[in-house]
């Protein structure tokens, strides 16, 4: 483990990274933050905004600079990632990495059915064409799998039952 006892939520986009480390928040002394909010705030503009002016490569430039930071600056810290931030290189340095599975249909129909649909698949560019998201997330949930930690199964449970199983085997890998 890291000596940094970091927390990082990889997963697909939609899976739930953001209302789950939420949760974590109000039932542990972690702190919370999103490598995407990170991200807007250094540019002062949307993730939509950037792949529109800037292209993916320079996004990916941008993951690359937070990536380094997170792992000089930030302790016991619980990280929300952006669906491609696992390609970091030395992501295990910045800590514990967990996977927020659930299967692709299901992710889309969680989103669907959040009260705010429409502005959540409006923020994430890569889930325009759901055919092109589709071959996406069949290329990176195995990349995923081999990357985290600790998986866990998000699939039609609550952001409070997830969070309770992520401390719960945060605390046994620990």
């Amino acid at each position: 483990m890291s000596s940094h006892n970091n927390v990082i939520l990889i997963g697909f986009m939609g899976v739930g990274k953001g209302s789950i480390a939420r949760e974590v928040t109000k039932h542990s002394d972690y702190l919370a933050i999103d490598t995407d909010d990170l991200i807007e705030s250094m540019q002062n503009k949307s993730i939509k905004k950037i792949f529109e002016e800037d292209g993916e490569s320079y996004f990916r430039d941008l993951e690359k600079k937070v990536s380094l930071w997170l792992s000089s600056s930030v302790k016991n810290t619980l990280i929300s990632t952006g669906g491609g931030f696992y390609k970091q290189k030395k992501l295990k340095n910045i800590g514990i990495v967990v996977l927020l599975d659930s299967p692709f249909e299901s992710i889309i129909k969680r989103i669907k059915k959040h009260p705010n649909a429409i502005r959540k698949l409006k923020k994430r560019p890569l889930l325009s064409d759901l055919k092109k998201a589709k071959e996406l997330y069949d290329l990176r949930r195995p990349e995923y799998l081999k990357l985290a930690d600790v998986v866990i199964d998000v699939t039609n449970k609550s952001a409070f039952d997830c969070a309770k199983e992520l401390l719960k085997k945060v605390k046994k890998y620990g």
